[in-house]
């Protein structure tokens, strides 16, 4: 890595949001530049990376599978064990073309539009209870959106959705957090045999989560009832492909909104103009939710594997190399938007990456959107004001966006 290239692959960075200034040295001098991989937090160095961050050359990597493979070296930064490899590329996320295709449309029967437009009055409701009892709790006129709102809210939609019962709902949050904050101080690896931490995508340690997916799908098979689980387990996907979807299911389909929710909340805290504007109705709040997601993706980073050798934004990248694209850098790429940092709920067209490009768009995107737009719309009716009480605290994570607390003015 040269000397005048930023870094912005340590997770540390990003415990103070994405780092903006060194994205855009990155696209206006270093398009697609090498990022070494140091031994951090306990994880072994790696081979190193291309950071693509311009939005053109991030579409074009999400949507050219064929040169840019999910399943050569799977999706995440950190490269997997060998012996993993064949495991982790079960899950729809790390497949390419035909295979994914094959799986996502299996999948696709159970994810339809109208099984989760069904559930627009159950998300009002948890909303609604969720934001009155935080405004109504808290204290000195602060509550912690985080953890009074959002962390439920994304959950509990998910496990109706996906027909879990109550009693076990506490377990895919458990699981979720395993997945997605191993990266943070707060949630301290597993260590292995050798003492190294242990990935928390590896066969070990999902064998509770996927014996889960199994004993769920075969209740499902004797108790049919109108949800994801019972629709998966009457499909013709193998026992190892349903739990792959069902963990994608579980980590994905629970983080998305979890990220995304307080980050649209702190941008309007932030700018309290813009609230004003939809609550005097100036802007729709489904448009506004794609400028809150473009300012706050709720995913940071996605690897692919280059298949042969080519050439991107004027760089060679070899057979094999390691790229990764940066969502939050192209969302505010200024050769696509206009005024990036400007919090604009107008802004048309808005042509964010949030929900990725290509052959792997979010197969939940259009669940995430209703119960954002919920969310949004009856925060405005229940919460008379929403202004910062103290700095939010971030996820130290260069993958996912999230917000750990949100301590919010609400009376």
């Amino acid at each position: 890595m040269a000397a005048d290239t930023p870094d912005v692959f340590d997770p540390r960075l990003y415990a103070a949001g994405p780092p903006h200034p060194a994205y855009r040295e990155l696209r206006d001098h270093h398009p697609v530049a090498w990022q070494e991989e140091p031994e951090v937090l306990g994880w072994p160095a790696g081979p190193g990376f291309w950071a693509v961050t311009r939005h053109a050359d991030v579409v074009r990597v999400l949507k050219d599978a064929g040169t840019f493979s999910s399943a050569l070296g799977a999706t995440q930064i950190r490269d997997p064990d060998p012996a993993d490899l064949p495991f982790i590329r079960r899950m729809m996320l790390n497949q390419d073309p035909p295979h994914h295709g094959r799986l996502r449309r299996l999948v696709s029967r159970a994810f339809t539009p109208g099984r989760i437009d069904r559930f627009e009055a159950l998300a009002r409701e948890r909303a609604r209870a969720l934001l009155t009892g935080a405004r109504d709790g808290a204290e000195a006129g602060v509550a912690d959106l985080v953890a009074d709102v959002t962390d439920d809210y994304a959950l509990l939609n998910l496990t109706d959705l996906l027909g879990v019962p109550p009693g076990d709902r506490g377990l895919l949050l458990e699981w979720t957090e395993r997945v997605i904050a191993y990266q943070d101080p707060d949630e301290p690896p597993v260590p292995g045999p050798d003492g190294r931490p242990v990935n928390p995508r590896s066969p070990a340690m999902l064998a509770e989560m996927f014996a889960y997916a199994q004993e769920l799908a075969a209740y499902k098979r004797e108790r049919p009832c109108d949800d994801i689980m019972t629709a998966l387990a009457h499909s013709e996907l193998a026992d190892a492909e349903l739990e792959m979807f069902f963990f994608l299911l579980t980590v994905a389909g629970n983080d998305t909104v979890r990220s995304a929710a307080p980050g649209g909340l702190l941008a309007l805290a932030e700018h309290p103009e813009a609230r004003l504007e939809l609550v005097g109705r100036q802007v729709a709040v489904d448009m506004a939710v794609e400028e809150l997601l473009r300012r706050h993706p709720p995913v940071l980073s996605f690897r692919r594997t280059a298949d042969r050798a080519t050439v991107l934004a004027g760089q060679p990248i070899a057979a094999g190399d390691k790229v990764v694209v940066f969502h939050a850098s192209a969302n505010h790429d200024e050769r696509v938007f206009t005024d990036p940092h400007r919090l604009d709920l107008a802004r048309s067209p808005n042509p964010h990456v949030s929900f990725g490009d290509g052959p792997h768009v979010c197969l939940g995107a259009h669940f995430a959107r209703l119960q954002l737009r919920v969310l949004h719309e009856e925060a405005l009716r229940i919460l008379p004001r929403t202004e910062l009480a103290d700095p939010p605290r971030r996820l130290v994570s260069n993958f996912i966006n999230g917000i750990k607390s949100l301590p919010l003015r609400v009376g």
